[in-house]
């Protein structure tokens, strides 16, 4: 692989973070032009800071595998190691996982059960845009050993 195209093509105007936070506005927009009622508010509260709370220590316990490794962040750049340790162990995708549990947790801890109804269309648009590249950079870069941790492991759960 050469130097020039070692990173994933993806389209660069899209960033996983950037697509959590359209997905976020989404839901708070439908909740206030549809607004669907929570029968038993405070357990779905509870369960919403929980979500939130567990989303936001997976990303970050991500992140920290990819900062002890020296590796990129970027999904557009050029990574220089594989990270399979900490939340890699049991998720392809611990970010994008977390991006998930708080797109259902934080609109849930306030009321709110559109994040939860959008979260699919979350994972089908990081899929779309982001994993579906990542997968086939990688495995271009680590061959048979992206392979291998990859039957291993699963992309989300």
């Amino acid at each position: 692989m050469s130097e020039g195209q070692d990173h994933p093509n993806i389209n660069r105007n899209i960033h996983p973070p950037v697509l959590l936070l359209i997905h976020l506005l989404a839901a708070f927009l439908l909740s206030w032009l549809l607004p669907l009622r929570i029968a038993s508010i405070n357990s779905l509260t509870w369960a919403g800071y929980v979500l939130l709370l567990a989303g936001l220590g997976l990303a970050s316990s991500a992140v920290s595998r990819f900062t002890k490794a020296h590796t990129t962040l970027d999904p557009h750049g050029s990574v220089s190691a594989m990270v399979t340790d900490g939340p890699y162990r049991f998720s392809r995708n611990p970010i994008y996982l977390g991006f998930v549990c708080t797109l259902i947790g934080l609109p849930l801890a306030l009321g709110n059960v559109w994040g939860a109804i959008l979260s699919p269309l979350l994972m089908m648009t990081l899929y779309r845009f982001v994993i579906k590249h990542e997968e086939v950079y990688l495995e271009k870069k680590f061959q048979d050993v992206y392979a291998s941790y990859r039957t291993r492991v699963r992309r989300w759960l």
